[in-house]
């Protein structure tokens, strides 16, 4: 009973050290490495809805897509063919919100969001760069209902845009504060997924919610009986989006309930794994050498030997860590360059100066220049004054102070919220663009305020 036991620990202290080891690292170059890709494709959707292929451009996202086995067609809304744009939105921001799901479940198991002593301060002062911008974009905000369901769009930090703008100050930035502003931005993806599910859900159907149930429920218990098969989670993740599609919730939290179900954790002991490993490695005969081109001639026993180290090893991942790994270039790389592409071409020429100075646009700017800074900063100061938490170690509060003005950078999640706010309505094309206008504005301010203020508050030498 007792080996068993120590196998256990054994087996919690590796896994352990092993995502965290993964997680903030890889993170921070993921983000890093994404966040030029993603300029550069919002400065091209920019570019082309301003060109005389304006007309083309912003109709090419109209087109019907059908994916049909007969006469099923899986992009199919209420019986309605999908078009590209509601593909990228719908469907692949799905994948996006997966990929969410798997990194807020790593953060809560092992990460930054594992205990309440790491959790709390970026929780704390995720929950004020939420409530504050939404207080100041429904004060400042005209008196339309139409118009008041943009209230949400200040709340996320774009995790992408505001790691890279850190990323500029290199080792000038403590470890602590880079931690801070990549907990705080994934507890701030996990309340927009709250406010979605909650507030952005249309009529439901009875039917195919209690069949989303279902799937559900079989997840669930696929997690309960250590099924770790990530293509079996994803085939019915699939059945679950589309169901979830229909039924009037809104489909992209069907990955964030496939990626909370995916384990975390490994069927046997890690121990076991690595001792066949070391056992292969260490009888495992010097590799004969022949020809001119170093061909490596292997016995039928070294290759066996060979492969089972393989199968270990692979074996030592969990589900969800490989599943993440596996999601991080499509997600990096194609579905958020692709939905930034798709989604923030704004015809400026048909646009006044009023819709920067004023209604959604200088509403949007207030919150997440100022409500967001208010709100982190704010939040985080009392916590700290009543000794609830501490100051990120090696920061001072004006450094402090500057990362939290880069909580303002809100792009991919704010655009996302702003179109299912505004993309429905008759008068929704004016409002989504001047919505998506404060959007960038207000991330602009946001980067180049926060820039002056780090490079003015920290160290100037690592």
């Amino acid at each position: 009973m007792q080996p068993e036991k120590n196998r256990s620990t054994e087996q919690q202290r590796y896994t352990r050290y092993m995502t965290h080891n993964y997680s903030f690292k890889s993170m921070v170059k993921k983000y890093v490495n994404s966040s030029a890709v993603l300029i550069i494709c919002t400065i091209f959707a920019l570019v082309f809805a301003n060109s005389p292929l304006k007309d083309e451009f912003l109709s090419f996202w109209n087109q019907e897509v059908c994916l049909s086995i007969g006469n099923f067609n899986l992009f199919s809304h209420n019986g309605h063919p999908m078009t590209l744009i509601q593909v990228i939105n719908d469907f692949l921001m799905a994948i996006f919100f997966l990929s969410v799901g798997l990194e807020i479940k790593r953060e809560i198991l092992v990460g930054e969001l594992s205990s309440a002593k790491k959790a709390m301060l970026p929780i704390i002062g995720a929950c004020g760069g939420m409530l504050i911008p939404v207080i100041f974009f429904w004060l400042t905000c005209p008196n339309d209902p139409d118009m008041m369901r943009g209230v949400a769009i200040p709340m996320a930090t774009d995790i992408a845009f505001s790691l890279g703008v850190l990323s500029i100050f290199d080792k000038r930035v403590p470890i602590s504060l880079k931690i801070f502003l990549a907990a705080l931005a994934v507890a701030d993806d996990l309340g927009g997924i709250i406010v979605i599910a909650l507030f952005y859900s249309s009529t439901i159907d009875i039917n195919y919610l209690l069949l989303s149930g279902a799937c559900i429920a079989v997840l669930v218990i696929a997690n309960h009986k250590k099924i770790m098969s990530k293509n079996f989670y994803l085939v019915v993740g699939l059945v679950l989006w589309y169901l979830m599609l229909n039924s009037g919730i809104h489909s992209t939290i069907a990955g964030v309930i496939v990626a909370f179900c995916v384990p975390g954790s490994l069927r046997k002991s890690a121990v076991r794994y690595i001792e066949r490993i070391k056992e292969n490695i260490s009888g495992f005969n010097d590799v004969h050498v022949t020809g001119k081109h170093h061909t490596a001639i292997l016995t039928h026993e070294e290759i066996h030997k060979l492969k089972s180290i393989e199968s270990a090893a692979d074996k030592l991942i969990s589900p969800l860590q490989e599943l993440e790994d596996r999601l991080h270039n499509i997600i990096s790389y194609f579905i958020i360059p692709l939905f930034a592409f798709a989604n923030v071409g704004i015809d400026l020429s048909v646009m006044s100066i009023g819709s920067i100075f004023g209604g959604i646009g200088l509403s949007v700017i207030i919150g997440l220049v100022a409500g967001k800074f208010i709100g982190v900063f704010t939040f985080s100061w009392i916590a700290i004054k009543l000794g609830i938490v501490q100051l990120p170690q090696g920061a001072d509060w004006k450094s402090f102070a500057s990362v939290c003005m880069l909580c303002g950078i809100g792009l991919t999640v704010s655009i996302f919220i702003a179109d299912l706010s505004y993309a429905a309505l008759g008068s929704g094309t004016t409002l989504l663009a001047e919505a998506k206008l404060g959007i960038l504005c207000g991330s602009l301010i946001s980067a180049v305020v926060g820039c002056l203020l780090l490079n003015k508050y920290l160290p100037k030498k690592a």
